[in-house]
């Protein structure tokens, strides 16, 4: 099934960025120590928190896949979306601890410059992420993955974190030892933003939240069919990457019941191929 295949799919990414984390936390930490780079080593302890948001993501790819039971009729879809929610807490609780630590040491400023092979190992690895992160951000999209998309927001902002780990390691070349302090506080604000974001989602998803926009759009489509007198409700939700929708109309009650299947039929054609919506209950009133 398409659905399954591209949970799968998914995978590849959450290995992806666990991979590539683990690399360069352990890279970081270990050039940002031996550099005297406290930017660095920030930037390593945050890679290596995001491991953890990566294996959770990974987790909820792994439980979507498995098909439906007894007590789960429409399958484990959701498992990713709950994976973008404990994703989105990491990434919120990383900000507010990036933040603070910022302003703790507003009044601790360095006396000596930290290695500036430090701040090429940052924006290396800024440029590394960025790259996890376009490759996420297309997969996200192709196979329409809350999660994975999620992944690639966290993917971004991490590279916005080496950013500017960069950034402060540079100035401080030039004695200006306060601005690696400000740039950490505005970077854990903007990680904070991020994550609110995902975690905003996450729960529009879990509330069974939908687009109006993307509501009028399948309305749309359902009008065009000239069989069809009257759109009376359409009511949609996501199901981890699966849209279920629940469709009204109204129709000639002249109509039998081949002639009204068919009518059913063919709009379930329509959504799938313009929306990819794989699960519609349509029920139809006569005029």
């Amino acid at each position: 099934m398409e659905a399954y295949d591209n949970l799968k799919l998914g995978e590849k990414g959450a290995w992806l960025s666990i991979c590539t984390y683990i690399v360069l936390s352990t890279l970081k930490l270990i050039i940002g120590y031996f550099g005297n780079s406290k930017a660095l080593m920030a930037d390593g302890l945050n890679n290596s928190t995001d491991v953890v948001a990566s294996v959770a993501v990974l987790i909820g790819l792994k439980i979507a896949r498995k098909p439906p039971d007894k007590n789960h009729q429409y399958g484990h879809y959701r498992a990713e979306t709950i994976a973008s929610l404990v994703a989105a807490f990491i990434m919120v609780s990383v900000g507010i601890q990036v933040s603070i630590e910022g302003i703790k040491n507003l009044n601790n400023t360095a006396t000596s410059a930290p290695s500036m092979f430090t701040g090429w190992v940052a924006l290396g690895s800024s440029i590394v992420m960025f790259s996890v992160y376009l490759y996420n951000s297309n997969l996200a999209k192709k196979i329409k993955s809350q999660s994975i998309k999620a992944a690639s927001k966290d993917n971004l902002s991490d590279s916005l974190v080496s950013i500017g780990a960069f950034i402060g390691i540079s100035a401080a070349q030039f004695g200006l030892y306060w601005f690696d302090t400000v740039i950490a506080i505005l970077v854990g604000l903007i990680i904070i933003r991020t994550g609110v974001g995902v975690f905003k989602e996450a729960t529009l998803e879990l509330t069974d939240g939908f687009e109006i926009q993307e509501l009028e759009e399948i309305k749309t489509t359902i009008k065009n069919n000239p069989n069809i007198e009257k759109v009376k409700s359409v009511k949609a939700r996501m199901h981890g990457n699966q849209v279920f929708a629940d469709i009204t109309i109204v129709t000639d009650h002249n109509l039998n019941v081949i002639e009204s299947h068919h009518i059913t039929e063919e709009i379930e054609r329509k959504l799938s191929e313009k929306h990819n919506i794989q699960y519609a209950h349509i029920h139809i009133e006569p005029r």
